[in-house]
């Protein structure tokens, strides 16, 4: 896909986050977020320095110059710890700023560049992708700020395109349970394992991505036969 194409989705999820944000105030800020040990202020500054870390890849696409996404694991820690803890004028401020940055990396890019291979924390990846990896990074983390933002809020498109990812990273994993994922009450279906020993899932397919990434237990699933979910691996 032209990465292009996803760039309106971008500013619109960007837009949706913003909007989160400017409702925030210290206390807000400092409760906690779905992921465990971060606050919502950890969420937002990961978001900012993501954004970063995706032009430097950018960058690094578009001149051909080895550019990591972080300087190091250790950097990137810090700075989402040193973040967490700012006035909600300053997140609200960098969120904005680290989002035009990226935009104005994106528009940078000659058509060329976009068949680069770039290196993320999860291995190589084109630079084409980057754009996708974007918007991921937003929606999800929209919904990790437990502020009344659920994948049900997801368009149809980023449901269906993560489920999709998330269950063909999960084919080749050892830990990945045997399951038929079926949504959306259509006949189209996922696989992983041997089918013969695979309960059938069903749901929306947002809701089946989110349980396979973690953002929701799957109450609206169902099982068949009749059981208790399986058990997906831990999601990147």
């Amino acid at each position: 896909m032209d990465p292009l194409l996803l760039t309106g989705d971008v500013d619109d999820a960007t837009a949706r986050l913003l909007r989160t944000a400017a409702s925030f105030d210290a206390a807000d800020l400092a409760a906690p977020s779905l992921l465990p040990g971060w606050s919502r202020g950890h969420v937002l500054a990961h978001v900012c320095r993501n954004a970063d870390g995706f032009v430097n890849l950018l960058t690094s696409a578009r001149t051909g110059e080895r550019i990591p996404m972080y300087a190091s694991a250790a950097a990137r820690t810090a700075d989402i710890e040193a973040g967490a803890t700012r006035t909600a004028e300053e997140q609200l401020d960098d969120l904005r700023r680290s989002a035009d940055r990226f935009a104005e990396a994106v528009a940078a890019m000659p058509a060329p560049a976009w068949g680069a291979t770039v290196e993320t924390r999860n291995g190589s990846w084109p630079a084409a992708m980057l754009v996708w990896g974007r918007l991921r990074e937003l929606e999800v983390h929209h919904v990790d700020l437990a502020a009344g933002y659920r994948p049900t809020d997801w368009s149809p498109a980023f449901g269906h395109r993560l489920l999709h990812e998330v269950t063909s990273g999960f084919a080749d994993r050892d830990d990945a349970p045997a399951m038929v994922l079926r949504f959306d009450g259509s006949s189209h279906e996922l696989v992983l394992g041997d089918r013969a020993q695979a309960p059938v899932i069903a749901g929306a397919a947002a809701d089946l991505a989110a349980w396979l990434t973690g953002r929701d237990p799957g109450t609206t699933l169902t099982v068949t036969p009749d059981g208790q979910l399986p058990r997906p691996p831990e999601w990147i």
